[in-house]
């Protein structure tokens, strides 16, 4: 019996010409998926128009699989896999199972010896990183950090302080109509000397990406409120 293969899709970081994002080698693999795994179907739809899907978009077979989703419902799409469908994975933005439910279902992929293959895209931390001009060599990538102001301010130290004795860039990201509020809580709770790299809208005309130290922040007012942002510190 042949098995399936789990693709994983990168999607663009935001509206820029398809050839800017993914090469030709992806877009004929997307033609030949038979089931999409999606955070949000009428985006996933949205990609698929974007990237000249050359099937009828409507025809597009779709099932969700979000933060919201559980391990059985994983399996339960893990299934189609066993019974030879290609299957392929889309986040919202960037690439997926990075901050992203789709990991869940590349692990069950794993375990069960199914053949997972990621294609290339952006990766918006992996861009800002390279940009950054902090250690790329060392580095800890954490997704999003806690909501509540007092989580935030505890893990913002231990990220600072983990930045400072093992040498290692500290990167995450914020919704991002809550950057403005991260932005304030790193400066009031960092070190002066502590760098502080904030890449927005990557890939984007509008693409914004500043190193400084805390102290040298304090005296810019960026304006990434309701940008996609990374932010990294060291």
């Amino acid at each position: 019996m042949t098995f399936g293969t789990l693709y994983l899709i990168p999607t663009p970081l935001g509206p820029s010409p398809v050839e800017y994002s993914l090469p030709a080698q992806v877009l004929e693999i997307i033609d030949n998926i038979d089931l999409f795994v999606v955070e949000k179907p009428k985006s996933a739809r949205a990609f698929l128009k974007y990237a000249g899907y050359s099937n009828p978009i409507s025809e597009a077979k779709m099932v969700s699989l979000d933060k919201r989703s559980t391990e059985q419902d994983a399996m339960d799409i893990f299934m189609e896999l066993m019974q030879g469908k290609n299957l392929g994975i889309l986040s919202e933005a960037g690439a997926p199972g990075v901050a992203d439910p789709g990991s869940l279902l590349v692990k069950i992929a794993h375990e069960n010896n199914i053949k997972v293959s990621p294609l290339v895209g952006p990766s918006s931390f992996v861009l800002a990183l390279m940009a950054s001009g902090l250690n790329g060599q060392g580095f800890s990538f954490h997704g999003y950090l806690p909501i509540n102001g007092n989580e935030r301010t505890r893990k913002l130290k231990d990220l600072e302080r983990f930045a400072r004795t093992q040498k290692q860039t500290q990167i995450f990201m914020e919704t991002p109509y809550r950057n403005d509020a991260m932005f304030e809580s790193i400066l009031k709770t960092c070190h002066p000397n502590t760098q502080l790299c904030i890449a927005c809208d990557l890939t984007l005309n509008n693409e914004y990406i500043k190193t400084a130290s805390i102290k040298d922040w304090k005296g810019i007012k960026p304006k990434i409120n309701k940008r996609p942002a990374v932010f990294l510190l060291y």
